[in-house]
C-alpha cells in the first residue's frame, strides 16, 4: 500500500494503519527533493542500501547515505538487517504512506511555511515526472495496459463541503481495490493513481 495525501483544507479522516501524519518537526526532516525521492523509492521498491539507491537515482552514495541518515533520524525509515549480507546497511520505509494537513501550519513562521511549499511542490513535480515517464514508455506495455491507463480531467461547480466529500469518495474507491490481486498473479503490476482537486479562478 502506497499513499501520499496532501489536503490544504480538510483533515484526513479516518487515518489508515501505518500511515504517518506529517507535523512541523517531521516536515523539517522530509522537505528536501532527494529525501522525498529516497523515501518513495523505499516505499515502492522495498529495502535497499545507499549504494543501490544512488545508482537507481543517479546520485552519489555519499549524498544518499547522508540523506538516508536524516530520514532515519526523523523516523521515516529504519534499519532492515534481515536483508543485510555484508557490511552495507540496508534501509526500509517505516510507514506505508503520509498524510499532511497544511492548515495545521496556519500562523507558522516563514521557515516552516517554506518547507511546506517545498514538500507540496515536490509532490506535484513527482506526479508530473511519473506521468511524463508513462507517456514516454507506454509503447513498451501491452495493449491491455495501454487501454487501462487514464489521463483525464473535469471541471465541476462545487462547494468546499462537496469537494471534500468527492475527495473522500475517490480515496475510498481506491482503497476498495487494495489486496484484490497478489504478486503471484502474472498480470499484476504496480500502478500509480494521481488525484487532484483544487479551485480555479474564472475571472
Amino acid at each position: 500500500m502506497q499513499r501520499s495525501l496532501c489536503r490544504d483544507t480538510f483533515v484526513l479522516m479516518p487515518e489508515e494503519p501505518n500511515i504517518r501524519k506529517l507535523d512541523a518537526r517531521s516536515l523539517r526532516g522530509l522537505a528536501h527533493p532527494l529525501r522525498m525521492e529516497l523515501l518513495n523509492a523505499l516505499r515502492r521498491r522495498g529495502p535497499a542500501t545507499a549504494s543501490m539507491l544512488a545508482e537507481r537515482l543517479g546520485e552519489s552514495s555519499g549524498a544518499t547515505s547522508y540523506h538516508l541518515r536524516q530520514l532515519a533520524e526523523y523516523g521515516f525509515i529504519a534499519d532492515a538487517p534481515e536483508h543485510g549480507k555484508g557490511r552495507e546497511r540496508w534501509w526500509k520505509a517505516a510507514a506505508d504512506g503520509l498524510t499532511f494537513d497544511a492548515t495545521e501550519l496556519d500562523g507558522a513562521g516563514p521557515e516552516l511555511r517554506g518547507m511546506a511549499e517545498i514538500f507540496l511542490h515536490e509532490v506535484a513535480a513527482t506526479h508530473a515526472r511519473e506521468l511524463s515517464n508513462w507517456l514516454h514508455t507506454r509503447e513498451r506495455w501491452s495493449k491491455d495496459w495501454i487501454r487501462s491507463a487514464d489521463m483525464s480531467d473535469a471541471t465541476l461547480q462545487l462547494t468546499p463541503e462537496l469537494g471534500a466529500e468527492l475527495v473522500d469518495k475517490m480515496h475510498a474507491l481506491i482503497s476498495d481495490y487494495r489486496g484484490r490481486v497478489t504478486d503471484d498473479d502474472p498480470d499484476a503490476e504496480q500502478v500509480r493513481i494521481h488525484t487532484h482537486l483544487f479551485p480555479i479562478e474564472t475571472d
